[in-house]
Order: C-alpha cells, then sequence, then structure tokens
C-alpha cells in the first residue's frame, strides 16, 4: 500500500484507468467478432453493417491509448479488405 497521500491516490486512478482500458479492449473485441461471425456466415448486409460500427470503436481504441495507431489501421484495413471481397462477390 502507498504510504504518500498522492501514491495513493495514483493507485486509485490507475484502478479506475485499468477497468476504462479493459471495457474499451473488450468492445473492440466485440465489434471485430461481429465483423468476423458475419463473414463466415458469407452475409454481406451484416458485414456491411457491422463494419460500419467496428471501424470508430477500432479507431477510437487508437486515438484513446489502448491500442498501437498502426495496429488500429491494419485491423480496420484488413477487415475493411475481406467486407469488400465478399460484397463484391455476392
Amino acid at each position: 500500500m502507498a504510504n504518500i497521500k498522492s501514491a495513493a491516490k495514483a493507485a486509485r486512478k490507475a484502478v479506475k484507468a485499468q477497468a476504462r482500458n479493459q471495457a474499451r479492449k473488450s468492445r473492440v473485441r466485440t465489434h471485430v467478432r461481429a465483423v468476423e461471425d458475419a463473414l463466415a456466415k458469407g452475409d454481406k448486409d451484416a458485414a456491411v453493417k457491422a463494419m460500419k460500427a467496428a471501424e470508430p470503436e477500432i479507431v477510437r481504441g487508437a486515438t484513446k491509448g489502448v491500442m498501437h495507431a498502426n495496429t488500429a489501421a491494419r485491423k480496420v484495413s484488413r477487415l475493411a479488405k475481406r467486407v469488400n471481397k465478399l460484397a463484391a462477390s455476392a
């Protein structure tokens, strides 16, 4: 346990930040999973709709520092590529 008042406060803040970051990561993963599920089923409309919801969440994750910006860009790019491929074929 922290002996100094400011260190104790910093520890409390860190716990809150950790919870926020974990929730944000989970939200990103949930949205990505929704896109991947739609792709696996071959459902074009659901995949496009899920991608529209997932992209802002992924970018927000990078903006808030939960993931690296290049990681977010790579995820968006790869998902978009797969969704576009499905949309073009169907």
